[in-house]
């Protein structure tokens, strides 16, 4: 059996590094059993779906390919500290979508933290997406940024109006798409929090709430040290 292949992307005109791992878990299939008998709750933060938790040795598993990618990728040699990790399913109806969730958003804007999504369903390649707002050409979010963003974004949502119901899938008026990562079974990405990004949805996408059928991932949200 051969380890985790690990592919490194630098996005965008800030050059902000993505990670790529194929065959991140040893044993992917038990991952989808057991999120077959988890119990899923809504999701928080504007998620747009529902989570469940983790079984317990889900971080063992992964942490060579973990550590491999954040030294490699990101010149990362120190601590490493779990902020939040879940099974996660996208599963609200387009039409029922908030204004937040219909837009790119950043996750965080410390540019320590790091996410991680997990790609678990085998018949999808909606993966994700990462973005630039035209009019401040932002590609990232820092706390220097953060006001003149929202400042910004307000104006544009005032000029032009709130997005149609539904996912964003690919450019926009208000955002320019700058790349999109492919899902496939048992892959990885990772990425700075501080990137604006969305799943990629297909319009008309079984949005499921079976972990056999819908888009199954797994979000983690990690803090370097």
């Amino acid at each position: 059996m051969t380890g985790p292949t690990i592919t490194a992307r630098r996005i965008g005109t800030e050059a902000q590094p993505i990670a790529i791992i194929d065959g991140f878990h040893p044993d992917p299939e038990a991952l989808r059993t057991h999120a077959g008998q988890a119990t899923f709750e809504p999701g928080r933060n504007h998620y747009p779906g529902i989570r469940a938790a983790l079984p317990p040795d889900y971080f063992a598993a992964i942490r060579p390919a973990l550590t491999a990618t954040l030294a490699g990728v990101f010149d990362h040699a120190g601590t490493l500290a779990l902020i939040d990790a879940s099974y996660a399913m996208v599963t609200t109806p387009p039409a029922r979508l908030t204004l937040p969730q219909r837009l790119p958003h950043v996750d965080a804007i410390d540019p320590d933290r790091i996410a991680l999504v997990h790609f678990l369903d085998p018949a999808r390649n909606d993966g994700t997406a990462f973005y630039r707002h035209r009019t401040t050409r932002f590609e990232t979010l820092d706390a220097a940024r953060a006001p003149a963003y929202r400042a910004s974004l307000a104006d544009d949502l005032r000029r032009s109006g709130e997005p149609p119901a539904g996912y964003i899938a690919g450019s926009t008026p208000l955002f320019e798409r700058v790349s999109c990562i492919e899902a496939r079974y048992n892959r990885a990405i990772l990425y700075r929090s501080a990137l604006f990004h969305s799943g990629a949805i297909a319009p008309g996408a079984v949005l499921s709430d079976d972990p056999a059928r819908g888009r199954l991932t797994v979000t983690a949200f990690l803090l370097l040290g």
